[in-house]
């Protein structure tokens, strides 16, 4: 039992798991960002299109 302990100790997989999960979460964060920001200038030139068509 005790070494098992010792082992789970040392053992960095649930750091590097734990690693990845942040990038992901950084990117997702940096992606929702971004398309938020293309959204909104999209929605501004369609409405000018719709406005110049009218």
């Amino acid at each position: 039992m005790r070494k098992f302990f010792t082992q789970l100790r040392k053992s960095e997989k649930g750091a590097t798991a734990i690693e990845y999960g942040l990038i992901a979460a950084l990117i997702a964060v940096v992606a929702i960002g971004a398309m938020t920001s293309v959204g909104t200038s999209l929605t501004a030139k369609f409405t000018t299109i719709n406005s110049s068509l009218q």
